[in-house]
């Protein structure tokens, strides 16, 4: 990673906003990029960086789109149209470039995302367990307290401070989308604490009295270990999905080029033609220029 790259990663891994670090892996001449070259790439499609030139970049747009909706690290290779002799690599993810100037490229796309954040309220034995053992498990934990200044969303709450007001808290929490609410409490008392609150079917689905899977937990770590059970089966199953920057709906869209048949992201500076008041969008400048030449536009 090049330091400017690297620097920027850390302010976004800081910042809790999901990005793509693309490498270039392998390229052959005449292609534009080198082995080693990087780049950034946001959930808006924005790239900080250099992998290529315009129509390898919208290939790497896109793929990169596609793993950071699914977590998973991507290898593209991306061939021109006539590709020559390049040596296959099993399992990767091939695009055939038409607007290539020449050479193919192997970039690798890893995605970086932020952990699941874990609020915690209380500083009780099985509060500062899941300190311990939150980070190992791929969380991360932040100390949190009732009627502090609203921050980042997290992807979870564990009320853990065994009284107080606890059916605020959870309210509080209901209310600006957290996805799960743990309480620590018998389930005596945990029934009593909801039977404070009035509570939709859906918003009860979300709050989880006793926190923690039955694993027959006694001390506090066992329990800890229990609500964190919970927590990695829900995230795992996609009932719990930790909160990006952007909602969906600002994710950009995406278009089909009528010429080279490429998927492309549309943005800003995505080249583009309006035909009988519609947008066409193209890859790159000569696709446009082929779609407007062949049809007279």
């Amino acid at each position: 990673m090049t330091t400017a790259i690297e620097d920027r990663a850390g302010q976004l891994l800081a910042g809790r906003i999901p990005f793509v670090h693309a490498t270039v892996v392998r390229a052959q001449v005449p292609a534009s990029a080198r082995a080693g070259d990087d780049a950034i790439i946001l959930a808006d499609g924005t790239i900080e960086g250099f992998v290529g030139g315009q129509c390898t970049e919208s290939s790497v747009r896109a793929a990169a789109l596609g793993a950071i909706r699914d977590g998973e690290s991507v290898l593209l290779r991306v061939l021109p149209q006539d590709e020559g002799e390049f040596p296959e690599t099993p399992g990767a993810r091939v695009v055939v470039n038409p607007c290539l100037s020449g050479g193919a490229m192997e970039i690798f796309l890893q995605p970086r995302l932020p952990r699941p954040l874990l609020h915690v309220i209380g500083h009780s034995p099985i509060a500062a367990a899941l300190f311990e053992l939150g980070a190992p498990l791929g969380f991360d934990v932040q100390r949190a307290a009732p009627g502090a200044a609203p921050g980042p969303v997290p992807t979870a709450l564990l009320i853990a401070s065994h009284g107080g007001d606890e059916p605020a808290a959870i309210r509080a929490a209901l209310d600006a989308g957290v996805g799960w609410i743990g309480l620590v409490a018998s389930p005596r008392r945990g029934a009593g604490v909801l039977a404070e609150l009035t509570l939709t079917e859906g918003e009860r689905d979300r709050v989880s009295t006793p926190a923690g899977l039955d694993i027959g937990a006694r001390t506090a770590a066992e329990i800890a270990l229990s609500i964190l059970a919970e927590l990695v089966r829900e995230v795992r199953a996609g009932r719990l999905a930790v909160p990006a920057r952007a909602p969906a709906s600002d994710a950009p869209r995406e278009a089909v080029d009528p010429v080279c048949g490429m998927t492309v992201v549309v943005g800003p500076d995505t080249p583009h033609l309006v035909v009988d008041g519609a947008d066409v969008w193209f890859c790159g400048p000569g696709c446009r220029d082929t779609y407007a030449r062949t049809t007279g536009r």
